[in-house]
């Protein structure tokens, strides 16, 4: 703990939501959701708009409609919401050595260790200098928290929302926590909540009078020490820069069970070719291969495979990932796959390659022996990262826009996934508003623009292509 409120947590206002309505400005104080557009998918954030119809992170996209069926429903841009994040992180940057992101959004800052704030007046003007500065450069808004520690810090950023700025005085921890429900602490959960109320504990002050003792004995030592200390307002954690990542995963919900055998080896194999992607990406290479099935009754399997050294070969990961596929039973059809590589290193092992081009060889051999294709094209997955995470393509939302895909005719069909960028050759820059029966809609406008126009086209118009997020427009303080 800090006798002065150093530890600065950011976190951007609705991020993506924010951000869309940024880049489209017919968009603006609407009500904007955005996520996975499929009957499975889930809303990744809602807008402050939506959010006045109960719509919220996490909710079936099904439930969002119903709640709020006049919103903009789009398609995650994870590459432009990165793009802000890494305009964003760079100012942080210029406040401390010490960030911790924990996600596209959202970090920790330590003022003290940047020299900037020592106290309560330096901290405030900091933040309020970081959150002018994000305004000016990125048009977005984000709410900061300042404390003497993070636990406090990120609560105050909570409190700030939307769009503001709180400061929680060292010493005033307990007097803050008390009266709040024990959900507010770091690691208590539903499960713990319902547990904790049903010992009859249901504030933070509940859990200081139970004493140390009560808690071990119901969540047990490691639990049960640290919420109690968290409870007084005790938090030490350091503001750690460097997080290393312990695994690389991607995984894919699909509007409809898979119930063909060589259609969910083909999205197993797909999702293998993305996790080495981000793993490539990420510096890694990894051990481990973990294979998730989510089968049509809810039911989850995990399996997985430790190689004899780490690997970054998507042909070494495809193989893996095969095996431990025709190790499941997925009778009855398949709602989930999930790749993951864990054990990571920052190497990779030699004669992984050597076996990896052996094998291809030997199947090209067998391909020109038999006349069959070396390797199954397949379609278009039907679904997007789960998750949503940095990098996942759109989230449950189908094909991804602008993509072409093979039909099983042999022709070709372009798909127009809502809120994905594209460019006329007459009309100029745009964004999909929605598609179907062969036509897409597209309102052709920019971020710093009036709202735009909106015109209609074939599906397979030419002068119709896929193009790339603008950046956004700065509005300096308001």
């Amino acid at each position: 703990m800090r006798a002065a409120p150093t530890i600065l947590h950011l976190d951007m206002d609705a991020f993506f939501a924010a951000a869309e309505q940024a880049a489209k400005p017919s968009l603006r104080g609407k009500p904007v959701v955005v996520g996975g557009l499929g009957p499975r998918g889930v809303v990744a954030t809602a807008s402050y708009e939506a959010r006045r119809f109960g719509v919220h992170s996490a909710m079936p996209m099904g439930q969002a409609r119903r709640l709020a069926p006049n919103a903009a429903y789009l398609v995650p841009r994870f590459a432009f919401y990165r793009s802000i994040s890494e305009q964003v992180m760079e100012l942080l940057g210029r406040l401390s050595p010490l960030v911790e992101p924990l996600s596209l959004d959202e970090a920790f800052v330590d003022l003290e260790a940047g020299g900037v704030a020592d106290d309560s007046a330096s901290a405030r003007a900091a933040g309020e200098k970081l959150r002018t500065d994000i305004l000016a450069t990125t048009g977005l808004a984000g709410s900061v928290g300042l404390a003497g520690s993070k636990m406090i810090a990120k609560i105050a950023s909570e409190e700030a929302k939307p769009d503001g700025l709180v400061l929680i005085e060292p010493g005033t921890e307990r007097e803050l926590l008390g009266p709040r429900s024990v959900r507010i602490l770091p690691g208590v959960g539903p499960a713990t909540g319902e547990h904790l109320r049903r010992a009859g504990m249901t504030t933070v002050a509940d859990l200081v009078e139970a004493g140390e003792d009560e808690l071990v004995r119901l969540l047990g030592r490691a639990h049960g020490t640290s919420l109690h200390r968290m409870a007084r307002g005790y938090d030490d954690r350091a503001v750690v820069a460097e997080r290393d990542a312990k695994s690389v995963s991607v995984e894919d919900t699909f509007d409809v069970d898979l119930h063909d055998r060589v259609r969910i080896r083909v999205e197993a194999e797909r999702l293998a070719e993305r996790c080495v992607g981000r793993l490539r990406a990420s510096g890694h290479s990894g051990r481990t291969i973990v294979l998730k099935v989510r089968r049509y009754d809810f039911s989850t399997l995990t399996r997985s495979e430790t190689l004899r050294g780490p690997t970054d070969d998507p042909g070494v990961v495809r193989e893996a990932v095969g095996r431990l596929l025709g190790a499941v039973d997925t009778t009855g059809g398949v709602r989930l796959l999930g790749v993951g590589v864990s054990g990571l290193a920052d190497f990779t092992q030699e004669d992984l390659f050597a076996q990896a081009e052996a094998r291809a060889e030997e199947a090209a051999e067998a391909g020109a022996v038999s006349g069959e294709p070396e390797k199954d094209e397949g379609v278009e997955s039907a679904g997007g990262d789960e998750r949503g995470g940095p990098g996942a393509p759109g989230a449950g939302a189908g094909a991804v826009g602008g993509d072409a895909v093979e039909a099983a005719s042999g022709s070709v069909e372009r798909h127009w996934a809502p809120g994905h960028d594209v460019r006329h050759t007459v009309y100029g820059p745009g964004w999909v508003q929605g598609s179907g029966v062969g036509r897409v809609t597209v309102r052709f406008e920019e971020p710093g623009s009036a709202p735009g126009r909106v015109r209609t086209f074939a599906v397979d118009d030419p002068d119709l292509v896929p193009g790339e997020p603008l950046p956004l427009v700065g509005r300096g303080p308001e």
